[in-house]
């Protein structure tokens, strides 16, 4: 999949845009039926969740090979419009497909299980949900350079602080909305109750640590675009920060057990995942290599292939 790269314009902006969202749904469960809200967002997590479960399970799919991989369905569709192009986008729409029946088998029961979801709420069903949304999410997003990824990790340090301990909003909104933006853990079954993790707190160090994985793969001389993470080869930096994310997310579970109150476990996070990366290249000698490293001109590049191609 093509993956979309972050500017520093976009990580310096996204705490507000994100402090905004919060905000919005806060407001929402406070002066509307929570019913209705939780209902709405629902509707829109199962559809796009049907989305997220087809194309994480297609490629599981396809490796059994056979008919799954060999029967294609091929259609070229295009629909000319008149919209502005800042409204409509380009003209024609390119509603062109081709799929195969992995993709096809994917796309039915990713259905069958967003409806059953949506009825049900389980909280199993929540986190393969979840889980889905950040395997895509990691898998197709980029944070172009170390220097942009330590911006964005920065800047959510301080507005998951902020909305933890500073507001009601933070806490308030994880409890209240009923939907996968979080991840379920029984904390006793008779009768349930759950400790929950938001997706947030896995994606964001996700990011991070792809970057350091393709950042590893680049001194090793390997194409790092996209990784694959079954080769041999040394990923110091890599292992260094999920080393470092276990250790924070670890301290995070000890506080909240200790004190019994809400945690932003952004604030042990990013200081485990800046800190053993950064440990790692002064160790190495690899600083000036690190914070030089990007993969906004590969992905440029990979585009314009691309193109190259469809000419």
């Amino acid at each position: 999949p093509i993956s979309e790269t972050l500017r520093k314009e976009d990580a310096m902006q996204f705490p507000l845009v994100g402090s905004a969202s919060l905000f919005g749904l806060y407001c929402a469960f406070k002066y509307f039926d929570k019913e209705t809200v939780n209902l709405i967002l629902s509707a829109y997590f199962s559809l796009i969740g049907c989305g997220a479960i087809t194309a994480t399970a297609s490629p599981v799919l396809s490796m059994l090979g056979g008919p799954l991989t060999s029967i294609k369905f091929t259609k070229e569709i295009k629909i000319n419009h008149m919209l502005p192009e800042f409204i409509g986008g380009d003209s024609p729409w390119d509603l062109s497909f081709d799929v195969t029946l992995a993709d096809v088998v994917s796309f039915f029961g990713s259905t069958v299980f967003a409806a059953v979801y949506f009825q049900k709420k389980f909280w199993f069903l929540n986190n393969i949900m979840g889980i889905c949304f950040c395997l895509q999410g990691i898998e197709r997003f980029s944070l172009g350079t170390y220097k942009i990824g330590a911006i964005l990790l920065v800047g959510l340090f301080f507005y998951d602080i902020f909305w933890v301990f500073g507001t009601e909003v933070m806490v308030t909104v994880a409890k209240n909305l009923d939907g996968p933006i979080k991840i379920l853990f029984p904390r006793s079954l008779d009768p349930l109750e759950l400790s929950l993790l938001g997706l947030g707190d896995i994606v964001i160090p996700g990011f991070f640590l792809a970057l350091l994985l393709r950042f590893d793969a680049h001194n090793a001389k390997l194409p790092y675009f996209p990784t694959d993470v079954h080769a041999n080869f040394p990923k110091p930096y890599f292992h260094s920060a999920l080393v470092g994310y276990l250790l924070g997310m670890g301290m995070t579970m000890f506080v909240m057990i200790k004190f019994q109150a809400a945690q932003p476990a952004l604030l042990y996070l990013v200081p485990a995942c800046l800190g053993s990366s950064l440990f790692t290249a002064l160790v190495r000698g690899e600083m000036k290599a690190l914070f030089d490293y990007s993969e906004e001109e590969e992905d440029k590049k990979k585009k314009e292939d691309e193109k190259k191609k469809e000419d």
